[in-house]
């Protein structure tokens, strides 16, 4: 294995099966993506990324989404030129994809599975998770038709909603006191709707 000085680019020099990627183990706590057949080391969570993802759990509870369609870190395989196992930080699956779940001995999302209803990635400090999360993932998640994709930015302080109309992504940022439109929320009867500003504040 070769390794990378940068953050998230840790890779290996041979291309991985989806097989021998599940059966990888290096004897650490480390956290991998599969990207294109070649290893990728995730950046250690930070407790921005942590409390961004937790607040928006809870948030989804109150809005009265079920828990057994909340999921955090579940492996989620996209399409690539090479198998690509992503890993984002917080995932609503559909009612289908929870019972095509159940009983199952890794918390994996495989291509042949319903795709879910949301992912959420929050940006990790460093040009190449950026790159990652709004190109590639975005490409990525839009092939394997999740409806709705969050890229929730600390850095830049904005939040980016992209929208699955008619097989592509329509995006919409929304910062400061602006109400997050989302075709998700709408489905929902919310009382205190969740603005830009009440997600991000949890960095401060």
């Amino acid at each position: 294995m070769t390794h990378a000085l940068n953050i998230g680019i840790e890779t290996s020099d041979k291309i991985m099966s989806l097989e021998e990627f599940l059966s990888y183990d290096d004897n650490t706590d480390a956290c991998y993506e599969l990207e294109d057949g070649r290893l990728l080391l995730m950046p250690t969570e930070s407790e921005i990324n942590r409390r961004i993802a937790c607040f928006l759990f809870a948030y989804f509870i109150q809005l009265g989404i079920p828990f057994s369609r909340l999921t955090m870190k579940t492996e989620l395989a996209v399409m690539g030129s090479r198998t690509t196992v992503r890993v984002p930080d917080l995932i609503i699956l559909t009612e289908v994809l929870a019972q095509e779940m159940e009983g199952a001995s890794r918390s994996l999302i495989t291509i042949d599975m319903s795709p879910p209803q949301m992912v959420v990635e929050v940006v990790s400090p460093g040009e190449e998770n950026e790159q990652r999360d709004y190109r590639y993932k975005r490409s990525q998640y839009q092939a394997r038709g999740i409806p709705e994709y969050w890229i929730i930015d600390p850095i830049q302080q904005q939040i980016t909603v992209f929208n699955l109309v008619t097989g592509l992504y329509e995006q919409a940022l929304f910062t400061g006191d602006e109400v997050i439109g989302s075709t998700l929320l709408s489905e929902y009867n919310q009382q205190s709707p969740l603005t830009a500003s009440q997600l991000l504040q949890t960095t401060n």
